[in-house]
């Protein structure tokens, strides 16, 4: 690095003088046009590669974001002071953004997955334009188109994974379908491969550094948001439940820590967002758990929010009738000492899901909000306030929903931990696949442990 900043400049000589860099024209042992075209190549490294050694305060700031808030809204509030102004705008776009939800939640899971989609394409882009502005990236060739040509690519792939886990008997009946599945990876990599290589081609001399920062910033941003909304998407296939109760927990932590710190926040909690207090923290906490508990009693009585999202061919579309497990059936469980001197009572009754609800809602409120500050510290990082102006008085989409994603991930490692084993539809759709010998090979050998076990009947010989 010390090379690098230093490159060109002179340093002190032997004699004690200052070593000046030789002159065009008077470089020893090479001509002319060599020593041109080296000191043509410093200055370009110079002017570009100073990235690797910007501090925070050389980052140059991106123009604020216009204001979008309604007309009619500016003027009904327009006597307000401008914090009151922001807690009435915050508040009437909140609840009009939770009566949408429902109303899609209605719509069926469909309609929630398109949602999830959607809002990981506008997440993408958000981030994506922010490196963009950031590093002045209009004269690279081909980033923007390369950049969405990948968000495709990683798309094809975790959708198609989906695809053959959650739809193998409609795949079945598809030859052309069948086809993309058994191949799906090596095609998935090939896709890859190809944006991989336009990459390396349209890599530019005088902008070398700066293609590969931006190359990493689309991976990076790909991991952030693709791999996240594709957890978020499976969750959602194990009940509408396991996609709800987490995601308004989120919501609901959100809310009620911004409440409790409006009007009692007197503590700060981080430097990265001066405004969140430990009152707003710890209140938001107590009130995620309650909701959660509540919520996951109401949800659990229904069907259509704890049956496993399937896809039937017959009706061709998405159906949620099943069962419930004994996870979403009620149960009485004996109260400990205290509480029964309290209550009154010997037992309770409850669904199993409420406790797992409450290891969900604490995450929710204690880990979840690190989404946030993570966030924070990548908007001061870059000296922005928020990452668009999508929704006013909010941000963008991607400010709406950075404790999400690292929610989606927590569902999906606690249901694969304590929920449930491999998946059953992936394990018959490769044996699907298998040849004739070797599926009646699998059924034989799975007749003889079933019948071992009691479970089917010995078949009698004549």
């Amino acid at each position: 690095m010390w090379e690098l900043r230093h490159r060109g400049g002179g340093g002190p000589g032997p004699g004690g003088e200052a070593a000046s860099p030789p002159r065009e024209g008077e470089a020893a042992g090479g001509d002319h046009e060599t020593e041109s075209t080296s000191d043509k190549e410093t200055d370009i490294d110079d002017r570009y590669g100073d990235l690797d050694s910007r501090t925070d305060s050389d980052i140059p700031e991106i123009p604020p974001s216009l204001d979008r808030t309604p007309e009619i809204l500016k003027k009904a509030l327009s006597g307000l002071s401008s914090r009151w102004k922001n807690w009435w705008i915050r508040g009437i776009l909140t609840l009009t953004m939770i009566s949408l939800f429902f109303l899609i939640i209605y719509m069926g899971s469909f309609m929630l997955m398109l949602l999830v989609l959607s809002i990981q394409v506008k997440c993408f882009h958000e981030i994506i334009t922010i490196g963009y502005r950031v590093y002045h990236s209009y004269d690279l060739p081909w980033f923007r188109t390369l950049s969405w040509y990948f968000l495709l690519c990683v798309n094809y792939f975790f959708y198609g994974e989906t695809v053959a886990d959650y739809f193998a008997t409609f795949v079945q009946r598809e030859e052309q379908l069948q086809f993309l599945i058994r191949y799906h990876r090596f095609i998935s990599f090939a896709l890859y491969l190809a944006g991989f290589c336009m990459f390396v081609l349209s890599l530019v001399k005088k902008h070398y550094r700066l293609q590969f920062y931006m190359f990493a910033w689309t991976h990076v941003t790909l991991l952030i948001t693709v791999t996240q909304s594709h957890l978020v998407i499976q969750n959602l296939f194990e009940g509408m439940i396991w996609f709800l109760v987490p995601i308004s927990s989120v919501i609901c932590n959100d809310i009620t820590a911004y409440i409790f710190g409006f009007f009692f926040g007197r503590t700060p909690l981080i430097k990265l967002s001066p405004k969140k207090t430990w009152e707003g923290f710890i209140g938001g906490f107590f009130s995620t758990v309650i909701f959660g508990f509540i919520a996951a009693y109401v949800l659990s009585k229904y069907q259509y929010f704890v049956c496993p999202v399937e896809y039937r061919s017959d009706v061709n579309s998405f159906v949620t009738e099943c069962e419930p497990s004994e996870l979403f059936q009620l149960q009485s469980y004996s109260l400990p000492p205290f509480l029964k001197a309290v209550l009154r009572r010997e037992t309770v009754s409850m669904y199993p899901f409420q406790i797992h609800s409450i290891a969900l809602s604490t995450f929710a409120s204690l880990i979840g909000p690190f989404g946030g500050f993570f966030a924070s510290g990548f908007k001061r990082a870059f000296k922005i306030k928020d990452f668009a102006n999508t929704i006013p008085g909010h941000g963008g989409i991607m400010d709406r929903f950075d404790c999400q994603y690292l929610m989606a991930t927590f569902v999906h490692v606690y249901i694969t931990s304590f929920i449930r084993g491999p998946n059953p539809s992936k394990v018959l759709q490769q044996l699907l696949v298998l040849q004739p010998e070797q599926q009646l090979n699998i059924y034989k050998t799975l007749k003889t442990h079933l019948t071992e076990k009691g479970i089917l009947q010995p078949t009698l010989k004549v």
